[in-house]
Parts: C-alpha cells; sequence; structure tokens
C-alpha cells in the first residue's frame, strides 16, 4: 500500500498526525509545503493526500487541482480553519473527499483518514479491474457455482443451454465458456435470433448462394461458416421459429447444413451454445419449440441467477459500472454516499445487470458532484421506491421477534416495523432528559453494533461479504468488530 502523504506548514500538525497514523500501522511522507509534494508527484505516488488549505506559496487548492489532474481517484483531505469554510466549499467543488476544521479531534482526524483510506483502496481495485477487466464479477454463492460450472467446462466441447432473465450477463458467460475451451483461439460469433426478421433468419444462420432470392447480389457466409472451428453463441434461442428450429436440429445431429439456394452440403464444424429467458419446457408443452432439439441443446444446462438473487454483488458491480463509464467518458468516477449504496442494493432491477449499468451510466453524466447521494437518483426509481414502501425498520435493526428492545425501549412488532427514526428520537430525548453523557457516543456505537452483526448474519459470519454490503472496507470492519466487542456474534 502507498503511503499517506501530510502536506502542512506547521510542524506540530505533522508531527500529530504521523505519531497517530504510526500508530495504526500507517505509513507516512510528510512535506512542509505543496510545491514539494507536487515535485514528489513526478516519481512517486500516495494512497490518501492530507493538506492544509493555506500555506506560503502553492496553496492547498492548488495542490488539489495538481492532484486531481493526475490521478482523479486519490481522495484528498483538506485542513482548514474555521474560518475558511467559504474555502472548503471551493474545496469540495474541487474534489476533495472531505475537509478537517481547526482544532480537529485527532481520533476524528484518523478516522477520517482511514475512510479516505477504505475508498482509495476501492477505487484501485475497481480503477485495476476496468483496465484488466475480468469477464463476469460476482460474489455471491449463486455466481460462484456459475463459475465453477465454466471451470467443469473449461476443455469440453459439449452444446450449453444458458437459460436467466433478460439483463443477466448470458453472453457474458458464453463468451467465457469459449475463451477457456479449446476453440479460444478460433471465431466467437453471436446471434441474437429474436432481433432477425424470420424471412432473413436462415440466410443469416446458413448464407445463401447468388441469385437465392431477390436482392441477393453475391453468395453470402453465414453465421455457421463464419464461426467454423469456432463457438456460434445463438442467443433468445426460445423465439427461433418453428421451420429454421428443424434446420438447426439437422445440423446438430449430422453436423452439416446447406446454404440458401445452394445445393451442396457444408460440413460444419461449430460448437453451438444456446441461451434464452423463456421456459423452454413449457414452450414444447405448448408446441412451438420441438422436443427434440430441446433435447439437442440442454445438453448442459447452465441457469444464471437473477440481480434479486445476488444481492450481494451489486455494491461491487456499481463500483464497477460507475468507473467503467467515468473512464469511457473521461469524467472522475463518482462516489456513492452508504444510503445511497444502500437505495441501491434494496431496487428491484428487474433489467439486472443490464439495467444496473444503464443507471450507473446515468449517474456518470446527469448526478450532480462527485458524492452521490439517494436523493440525486432518477426520480422515477425514487417515487417507485417511496411507493413500494420504506425498508422497514426490523430490516435495518435486526429484529424480528414481535416484540423488541431498541435502545432500552421495547416496542411491539407494529411499531418496529414502523419509523424506526422515531424510535431513535425517543431513545435521544429520553437520555438526554436524563442527563446521561456521552449520548452520541452511546447511540452511535449501538447503531453500528447492530448493523454489523446484522450483516454478518445475513452473510453467515463472511466479514468480507458483510463488509460489501454495509458499504465499508474490509480494514473498517475488521475494526469495528473489535472496537464494539462484537467477534463472537451468532449467525444462523
Amino acid at each position: 500500500m502507498k503511503p499517506i502523504w501530510i502536506v502542512d506548514d506547521d510542524e506540530s500538525i505533522r508531527w500529530v498526525l504521523e505519531k497517530a497514523l504510526a500508530r495504526e500501522n500507517l505509513a507516512t511522507e510528510s512535506f512542509s509545503n505543496a510545491r514539494d509534494a507536487i515535485l514528489a508527484l513526478q516519481t512517486s505516488t500516495q494512497q490518501v493526500l492530507v493538506s492544509d488549505i493555506r500555506m506560503p506559496g502553492t496553496s492547498g487548492l492548488e495542490l488539489l487541482q495538481t492532484i486531481k489532474a493526475k490521478h482523479p481517484h486519490i481522495p484528498v483531505i483538506i485542513i482548514t480553519a474555521f474560518s475558511d469554510l467559504d474555502s472548503a466549499v471551493s474545496a469540495f467543488q474541487g474534489g476533495a473527499f472531505e475537509y478537517l476544521a481547526k482544532p480537529f479531534d485527532l481520533d476524528k482526524a484518523v478516522e477520517l483518514i482511514r475512510r479516505a483510506l477504505d475508498e482509495s483502496l476501492r477505487e484501485t481495485a475497481v480503477e485495476q479491474s476496468v483496465t484488466n477487466p475480468p469477464e463476469i464479477l460476482g460474489q455471491a454463492p449463486a455466481m460462484q457455482e456459475v463459475f465453477r460450472a465454466i471451470g467443469r467446462l473449461s476443455q469440453s466441447n459439449v452444446t450449453v443451454l444458458i437459460t436467466g432473465e433478460s439483463g443477466v450477463g448470458k453472453e457474458l458467460v458464453a463468451r467465457a465458456l469459449h475463451k477457456h475451451s479449446p476453440r479460444a483461439s478460433q471465431p466467437f460469433i453471436a446471434l441474437n435470433t429474436a432481433a432477425i426478421p424470420k424471412d432473413l433468419l436462415e440466410s443469416e444462420l446458413f448464407g445463401h448462394e447468388r441469385g437465392a432470392f431477390t436482392g441477393a447480389q453475391a453468395m453470402r457466409r453465414g453465421r455457421f461458416e463464419q464461426a467454423e472451428a469456432g463457438t456460434l453463441f445463438l442467443d433468445e434461442i426460445g423465439d427461433m421459429p418453428f421451420d429454421l428450429q428443424t434446420r438447426l436440429l439437422r445440423v446438430l445431429s449430422d453436423g452439416h447444413f446447406y446454404r440458401v439456394g445452394g445445393h451442396q452440403s457444408i460440413k460444419a464444424d461449430v460448437r453451438v451454445i444456446a441461451a434464452t429467458h423463456q421456459n423452454l419446457e413449457q414452450r414444447v408443452r405448448e408446441g412451438l419449440f420441438r422436443e427434440d432439439l430441446y433435447h439437442r441443446l440442454n445438453v448442459i444446462r447452465l441457469r444464471l441467477p437473477s440481480l434479486r438473487e445476488r444481492k450481494e454483488d451489486i455494491p461491487i458491480l456499481a463500483r464497477h459500472f460507475l468507473a467503467q463509464s467515468a473512464r469511457q467518458l473521461g469524467a472522475e468516477v463518482k462516489r456513492l454516499t452508504p444510503q445511497a449504496m444502500e437505495f441501491l442494493s434494496s431496487l428491484e432491477l428487474p433489467g439486472n445487470v443490464r439495467q444496473l449499468e444503464n443507471l450507473c451510466n446515468w449517474i456518470t453524466v446527469m448526478a450532480p458532484g462527485q458524492t452521490v447521494e439517494v436523493k440525486d437518483m432518477p426520480s422515477d426509481l425514487i417515487e417507485e421506491r417511496a411507493h413500494s414502501g420504506e425498508i422497514r425498520s426490523s430490516i435495518v435493526l435486526g429484529v424480528p421477534e414481535a416484540r423488541t428492545a431498541v435502545g432500552g425501549i421495547t416496542v411491539g412488532s407494529e411499531v418496529a416495523e414502523g419509523n424506526w427514526l422515531e424510535l431513535l428520537k425517543a431513545q435521544a430525548a429520553q437520555m438526554l432528559s436524563d442527563d446521561r453523557p456521552e449520548v452520541m457516543d452511546v447511540l452511535g456505537r449501538q447503531f453500528e453494533a447492530t448493523l454489523i452483526k446484522t450483516a454478518l448474519k445475513h452473510t453467515h459470519g463472511r466479514k468480507n461479504d458483510a463488509a460489501v454490503r454495509l458499504g465499508i472496507g474490509r480494514n473498517t470492519i475488521t475494526r469495528k468488530i473489535q472496537e464494539l466487542g462484537i467477534d463472537d456474534v451468532e449467525v444462523d
């Protein structure tokens, strides 16, 4: 991991931050002015930059602009006096991660730097994944099964039928099957049979001879010939016209076909991978799909889960798509607040991964600022979520019992499923009226502990998965578990 840079003309501030971060086992490098830091950028970089805003010579804002121009993904924390809050606003407009107002609490400063560090490590991982994009992303158990299946089929030429809803990534899986097969060096040809008019589909598949029909000015090779020695991916196979199903069955059976208008048999050395979002068994029963073709295609069946079945993958997919769209547009990567990520993960997204990708493209182009909140999401999604009901407090609090204790107040299930913020207000008011000290710290720790316990229970004790679901870093959840004393949380 790269060091944290501290840039401040005040030696005492540099010393205090260096010692505090050293206790956290975090490497630092300090500079007494922005000019030296800018010169150091020519040979090295940092994971996080902490800089004073007012320094002799080059200012912290100028340093911020230089950093963002060269390394837009590095979080920058600006240190400012209360009289400099207007400058802090300018810092945010320039892409600052956060600001520290002097005099600052050292523990809170370290916590802020750790948050920036977690963000930087996530962005670095996403940036690397965009530079070397993975074929398919997914940590959910259902996707791990898919990955294992691809691995088992890696040296096979067997026909595969991929099923799943629209937008789940069936073509990506087909490409992965091809890439890891003995045919990887040969062509991969994809054809969406539902997108080609019926009258043209036969020619598209098998090609045609010159003069075979009006407009056939020259001989044309079809997709089977184009995919020779490689893989032919037939998407939405369930929509293939019935008469063409017969011709496809013949190719799969004896490995030969004829061009439209042709009389010479052509041998096909092609691996066929088919995909559909439809229930082929039902279409067979309805007489819309040939049963013998169904059995020819259904040699190995691979079902892809919908995004609803792998919601724990939404954060990593969203970060990947945000980085990808920012790279394509030459823009800085937008960051989602934990609340915005939770909102995104709560959506149904019937368009699955494709819809999530489109939404991330929208966020990159339309959302104001670099940090995206729930209110910055498309208004139709916010309204739809409001109509379907807010996330129940029982889910957030992780308390399914009929009568539940929340912060010392016992409430019935009908209240627990209502507005949990009202319960929080009531508990805070009670503690304040009792003159109990450290109300913020007590309730904050209870809130964090509840969220982490619930996430660990949901992920069956897997800390990394829980961190992803909560939108925090792996190091952060480990530290929080230790601080809050919840190492022995019970999971199902």
